[in-house]
């Protein structure tokens, strides 16, 4: 994976909305980057997880939820995403090494929920908040990626042959896949994605073809219909991904 670290870019690449709870939080690539390492760096050094090793995750659209997939990818791990809509993440026969859930939907996703040897939780509070309540026998995210903000960068392009997924998708397969999507969608180069993340969940789509097309991000949970055509002006959107 590239370093977003060493961009130069200023503005923001991932721009998050929660209109529900009047949130507004932006991140540069740099910044992004510094949020993807410290991810791969707590997976690798802190828990000794990386290719060959599986992770389930279960979270909605959301910029913590795109920092824990691109450093998950970028550690070499293979991933099981599953988001708000969708149901059977995996045959009850799949087993993981890490998995990450949002807090509020450990207790009804408890039988969709599969075992791993790690279990963190993620609150998904405004501006990336303290997780209120920790369930048993998972882990605070956030707190545990504490200790990681420093890490130096991932190596980059050491997955590319390397199954992104548990049935054998490789990195490199991904990332065309993500490329043929943006060009289907004529998403380009500088362009400004608005991703509304009730009806866009799947990561290729919402995450990865914007950015490997080099878009921009605009993603909006709980899109306020009144607000939409402002917030496509305010935030120089060009392509809208979603039914708004």
């Amino acid at each position: 994976m590239t370093d977003l670290r060493t961009s130069h870019r200023t503005t923001e690449l991932l721009t998050y909305y929660d209109d529900a709870a009047g949130e507004r939080t932006g991140l540069t690539a740099p910044e992004l980057g510094n949020w993807t390492s410290a991810v791969s760096a707590l997976l690798t050094d802190g828990l000794g997880v990386g290719p060959g090793n599986r992770a389930a995750v279960l979270l909605p659209p959301h910029w913590q939820t795109a920092a824990l997939l691109l450093g998950a990818w970028a550690a070499g791990v293979e991933v099981s995403y599953q988001g708000w809509a969708t149901a059977g993440l995996s045959a009850p026969s799949a087993t993981y090494d890490v998995s990450f859930v949002a807090g509020r939907r450990v207790g009804s996703w408890l039988e969709e929920i599969p075992p791993a040897k790690h279990q963190f939780v993620l609150g998904l509070a405004p501006h990336g908040g303290p997780t209120a309540d920790v369930p048993d026998g998972y882990r605070d995210f956030l707190a545990e990626l504490r200790p990681f903000t420093q890490a130096a960068p991932p190596p980059a392009g050491i997955a590319d042959t390397r199954a992104a997924t548990p049935d054998g998708t490789t990195y490199r397969e991904m990332t065309t896949v993500a490329a043929g999507i943006a060009e289907m969608k004529g998403i380009g180069a500088g362009d400004r994605v608005l991703v509304d993340a009730a009806s866009v969940e799947e990561p290729l789509f919402w995450l990865l073809a914007p950015l490997t097309a080099g878009a921009s991000l605009v993603v909006c949970a709980n899109l306020d219909p009144a607000a939409r055509d402002d917030r496509i002006a305010a935030e120089g959107v060009t392509h809208v991904l979603g039914e708004l």
